[in-house]
């Protein structure tokens, strides 16, 4: 473990002791920590435009007395004795704030929910080192893109007791090589890089067929005209379904207020795919097991179980709105933190000749429901799509808009599913870099509407 963990531990070890005498005996605080320890580069035309390292932390107070709760955030700079009187300060807002908020009556008791203390370690490389290996490979290309390793920590103690750390280290490159097609259109091949180590082999391998599938773009588009096609969907393209999925999809709560997409497969009223197993596993270390109130989940749960339905994600407050049991989901939003959509037997590099003639989508984007009742999804196709004939790619495909249904697309539709499954990381660095992520398959889909 790096020098950096440890010093962060034992600054939030202080904090922690510092601010529990501080509470008044009807009060109660959950002290949650975010930070990390990162480069960032950002590469544009095959150079490299910004190298920033940031080291940040955050430290978030959930407040909770008489029946109400509120909360707020603070930057802090990890020197204890000047941290301890802006933590106070906070406190002592949160206690004003709270005043003047009515009672909840969903709120959830502070508990104290264990201990926990878990770290994923990486080889990571020399950044200097990387920086340079990924300018001179993507010199003679439109490379643009982002590189971002490091460490990422969340931790949560409460003045109950509760203790739980999360750190791990890990990089991904996100990027994107350009081109023009012969109608003067800007095309691009999307390329993604992610794990706790730098496998070089691997990269080498995923360059090598992006730089295929950026020559195939400089072919003349293809139009896609509306009806059905059968489509191979690469991993980054079920990973986007599988995150509407999990839009409202997967919550209890949604699914008693009517607004969920997979009511009618709760209900009783429709099935999926055999093939479709769908389950929140924590095992990979994406993110922490343990929730905002640090709870701690099982550590697989299974929403989808060979087509029928398993278990829905029920956070404490919808367990005591609605008097059923729990299962720690992360409250206001009850959504998959780790989704894992279980591999099949399909041989990735089989995918084409198994799709025979159709469409190899490889992402999708403008994602929205236009029938939630129904799972119907409209969004458009984007990046390296391509017609395909005879399991060979043809033709890249002019963007076309469909709109689907998730009971068509993973029930009777569903082909097969790869045996080989990617690890799609989470991206965002909004404010700071986010943890989660998911382990996806292709998918073979025999019919898939197209509208525009």
């Amino acid at each position: 473990m790096n020098s950096w963990i440890t010093t962060l531990e034992h600054w939030f070890d202080g904090v922690a002791c510092t601010t529990w005498p501080w509470l008044r005996q009807d009060e109660g605080l959950t002290l949650r920590l975010d930070g990390e320890d990162q480069d960032y580069i950002r590469f544009n035309g095959g150079r490299v435009r910004q190298a920033t390292a940031v080291r940040q932390i955050g430290l978030r107070l959930d407040y909770q007395a008489n029946q109400r709760r509120c909360s707020q955030r603070l930057t802090l700079s990890g020197q204890l004795e000047r941290d301890k009187p802006l933590v106070r300060d906070c406190l002592e807002r949160l206690r004003q704030e709270s005043q003047a908020l009515p009672p909840d009556p969903w709120l959830v008791p502070l508990q104290n929910h264990g201990q926990s203390h878990v770290h994923h370690s990486g080889a990571l490389p020399e950044v200097t080192g990387l920086i340079g290996e990924l300018a001179e490979q993507g010199h003679d290309y439109d490379f643009t893109g982002l590189l971002a390793q490091g460490t990422l920590v969340r931790a949560n103690r409460n003045s109950l007791g509760q203790a739980h750390w999360f750190s791990a280290e890990n990089l991904f490159i996100d990027y994107s090589l350009y081109t023009v097609n012969p109608d003067g259109q800007n095309k691009a091949v999307k390329g993604f890089y992610a794990g706790s180590a730098w496998d070089r082999e691997r990269y080498a391998a995923r360059w090598r067929d992006n730089l295929q599938a950026l020559r195939q773009l400089q072919r003349p588009n293809y139009t896609v005209q509306p009806g059905e096609y059968r489509v191979y969907l690469a991993p980054a393209a079920v990973d986007d379904l599988i995150g509407m999925v999990s839009w409202g999809g997967c919550s209890y709560q949604a699914f008693r207020e009517g607004r969920s997409a997979l009511g009618k497969l709760f209900e009783g009223r429709a099935r999926l795919s055999p093939r479709f197993t769908l389950r929140e596993n924590f095992a990979p270390g994406f993110c922490p097991r343990f929730n905002s109130l640090g709870e701690l989940p099982p550590e697989s749960l299974t929403v989808v179980a060979q087509g029928e339905p398993g278990s829905l994600l029920i956070s404490s407050r919808s367990a005591c709105e609605y008097a059923v049991n729990g299962n720690a989901a992360e409250p206001g939003g009850e959504g998959l933190r780790s989704p894992e959509l279980l591999p099949g037997d399909l041989e990735q590099s089989a995918a084409l000749q198994a799709l025979g003639t159709g469409l190899y989508l490889s992402n999708l984007h403008y994602l929205n429901w236009s029938d939630v009742q129904e799972a119907r999804i409209t969004g458009m196709t984007r990046y390296a799509c391509f017609r395909v004939e005879n399991g060979e790619a043809v033709a890249p495909i002019a963007d076309a808009r469909f709109d689907e249904s998730l009971y068509r697309l993973f029930g009777s539709a569903l082909e097969a599913l790869t045996r080989q499954t990617e690890c799609c990381l989470a991206t965002d660095t909004y404010g700071q870099r986010s943890v989660g992520g998911s382990q996806i398959p292709g998918a073979l889909i025999s019919a898939f509407r197209f509208t525009l």
